[in-house]
């Protein structure tokens, strides 16, 4: 099977800032040099890997990283119930137990995405439902799409944004009160308030966007993206929605 390259940044994503010496290890010696060493195969390091780590009872998250790396890489669900199975005996029988269990889930013909639509695929990363197709959609560029998901006490509401597609700019009036607070829940995006530089949205940002402030928020043009928007009770409310998003404007971001 051809090598390819193994590129890795979680070390600085999580801990560049904490532990910068231990995020240059992990991404650029443990799977910058070690895993793209041509001596061994990339199928057989993936072996290697989840074999080690079941040999010492890792069921974690990182399991589940490296048996979605061994499946990526070549590793048939016949081969892995072989290798899980041959282990079982020179490990412990309950890490087999619990390697399986994550297995099934890695190699069922459920959790294979390739003939899933770029929606069904986002679905899968997200917790909230995707919705309907959105009811206010003249007021965006591109599909967006609506979900309720409380009615009660606060109205919440998932908002999902194909690529690309972003709402125009507007204004949540108030006379005192009032104004809207997104949580972006997936994906990647952008909000930006009228004279501003433009925010990135990944997942568990929070926006805050007080009442009278002119604005708008939508998807990266290379990725889908879903927020909460929970809208804030105040006295005299409503929404006026304006001109469009420039492509020029919005092609500046990415």
């Amino acid at each position: 099977m051809p090598m390819g390259k193994v590129v890795q940044t979680a070390g600085r994503d999580s801990l560049g800032d904490f532990a910068p010496e231990f995020a240059h290890f992990n991404d650029d010696v443990l799977f910058g040099e070690i895993w793209n060493n041509e001596d061994i195969d990339l199928k057989t390091r993936c072996i290697i890997t989840v074999t080690s780590l079941m040999s010492q009872g890792i069921t974690d998250s990182s399991l589940k990283y490296h048996l979605e790396n061994a499946k990526a890489h070549g590793v048939t669900k016949k081969e892995i119930a072989a290798i899980v199975t041959h282990l079982s005996f020179y490990t412990s029988w309950a890490n087999a137990w619990a390697v399986f269990r994550m297995a099934k889930e890695v190699w069922t013909e459920k959790t294979d995405s390739s003939n899933l639509s770029d929606r069904d695929r986002f679905q899968r990363e997200i917790f909230f439902p995707i919705g309907e197709p959105n009811p206010y959609g003249e007021f965006f560029v591109g599909q967006s799409y609506l979900a309720p998901v409380s009615k009660e006490q606060i109205a919440l509401f998932n908002v999902t944004f194909e690529p690309s597609c972003r709402n125009n700019w507007h204004i949540h009036h108030a006379k005192s009160g009032g104004g809207q607070l997104l949580i972006c829940v997936g994906g990647r995006g952008w909000y930006q308030e009228e004279g501003k530089e433009a925010v990135e949205l990944v997942p568990g940002k929070v926006i805050n966007i007080h009442a009278n402030v002119k604005h708008w928020h939508g998807a990266a043009s290379d990725s889908w993206m879903s927020h909460l928007a929970a809208e804030i009770d105040g006295e005299d409310t409503s929404t006026e929605w304006c001109e469009a998003v420039s492509e020029e404007e919005y092609g500046k971001l990415g």
